[in-house]
């Protein structure tokens, strides 16, 4: 492994930064470490978005940054629905978790949606969910140990 180069973030276009910090801060427990404003044609050049005015925000969670790219010009594309997961790229957010009523319920309250025809219960007892942020991103929800009662 090269020492001189390092994983920094992963980037999610959404349609609303400041909804969806406030989404990931408050459901999911990220906190908010920084953001930048970028409107200039070097930036444009590299992300390959003509014109672009970009609000950036840094969210970071167990050691893992999350860039989330909020295009007030020229916009975002695409549609606000949870994408297949057999599509090329990146496919979901994972969380392993204790209590997983108690998450899914924090993410629907700010915005999320559940996928309910999605939920599983696993050999053991564990189960697993999958949901969606408010952009349709998907999320994916491991319990950690089988529930009791």
């Amino acid at each position: 492994m090269t020492s001189g180069h390092r994983l920094t973030h992963v980037g999610l276009c959404v349609r609303d930064v400041e909804r969806s910090s406030d989404f990931y801060c408050s459901a999911l427990g990220f906190r908010r470490i920084g953001g930048m404003h970028v409107a200039d044609d070097a930036s444009a050049r590299l992300l390959d978005v003509d014109g672009l005015v970009l609000e950036l925000v840094y969210l970071e969670r167990d050691g893992f940054r999350l860039e989330l790219l909020g295009f007030t010009e020229p916009g975002s594309t695409g549609v606000p629905e949870a994408r297949a997961m057999n599509a090329l790229g990146f496919t979901h957010l994972s969380f392993r978790v204790d209590d997983v009523d108690a998450l899914s319920a924090a993410i629907v309250a700010h915005g999320g949606r559940l996928l309910a025809e999605r939920s599983v219960v696993f050999d053991g007892g564990n189960r697993g969910l999958i949901l969606t942020d408010p952009d349709g991103t998907l999320l994916e929800l491991i319990e950690r140990t089988p529930r009791r009662g």
